[in-house]
């Protein structure tokens, strides 16, 4: 807060205080309690909604908690947007994020500017809890795509070739993808700051779990993206890793380290 307050940013002491002094409240923390806390709880920002307001909810959590806290702000004549994020540490740094929003269209247009200050790329949906379902997707097609990164690099490394020239060779042909571009580089080098910690992830494929039972699904990958994930965090205790560190799940599997091969001069 200080370093933002140093940037030329009003602090505020509660949420409720926050929503007091603004037209547009976004709100951006980890999981579905923490959202009601900061929007419906004692401070939050219910306590000063005002009708005409828009609360837009950047956080990632179950289309139906933004349903269900979407109808607490509507009976105060609140407008409301679920709106999660996608592109990683880098994208919100660079305000390159990919911005996927539910609600009401008209809504988004009044706060377009805003979003676009964050965002590269901001995508109408659908209705309240969409933007969430959009995530869900892509949490899943990021999930699998570490599997399938960190099985491609534990065969390689396992046969004798340097990882990096195996992300070289292949990244710009039919495997490209944001992994291999990203976050490749970072696990040969041993690098596992998060820029999207684990744990985060593993909830995020908690509520994919839920929507596949919700609709009765049958995503095999999905599941098994889900177990290794819960592996990483809750077994090898390596939840505060990146959520690449998925990959050393592989590595244990098969006594493998992804990692540059030493040179001998």
């Amino acid at each position: 807060m200080e370093e933002l307050r140093e940037a030329g940013a009003e602090v505020c002491e509660s949420s409720s205080d926050v929503a007091a002094e603004s037209d547009i409240v976004i709100t951006i923390v980890p999981d579905s309690p923490d959202v009601r806390e900061v929007l419906l709880g004692p401070s939050g920002v219910i306590q000063s909604a005002r009708r005409g307001m828009i609360v837009v909810d950047m956080s990632t959590i179950s289309p139906a908690a933004e349903r269900e806290i979407a109808r607490r702000f509507a009976d105060r004549g609140v407008r409301y947007l679920d709106a999660p994020v996608t592109g990683g540490q880098e994208g919100a740094v660079n305000a390159t994020l990919s911005i996927m929003v539910g609600g009401d269209k008209e809504t988004l247009d009044k706060c377009i500017d805003v979003l676009k200050a964050m965002g590269r790329k901001v995508t109408y949906v659908g209705p309240i809890g969409s933007g969430q379902v959009v995530k869900a997707c892509n949490q899943i097609i990021i999930a699998l795509t570490y599997e399938g990164v960190g099985e491609a690099l534990v065969m390689g490394t396992k046969m004798g070739i340097d990882p990096s020239i195996i992300v070289e060779a292949i990244k710009d042909g039919a495997a490209r993808c944001w992994v291999l571009d990203a976050r490749a580089p970072r696990v040969i080098e041993r690098q596992f700051a998060p820029g999207f910690k684990a744990r985060h992830h593993l909830k995020d494929l908690r509520i994919v779990r839920e929507l596949i039972g919700e609709l009765n699904l049958k995503l095999p990958g999905s599941n098994l993206a889900y177990q290794m994930f819960d592996e990483l965090v809750n077994e090898k205790n390596r939840g505060d890793y990146d959520n690449s560190g998925v990959m050393t799940v592989i590595e244990d599997m098969n006594g493998v380290v992804i990692q540059r091969k030493a040179k001998i001069s």
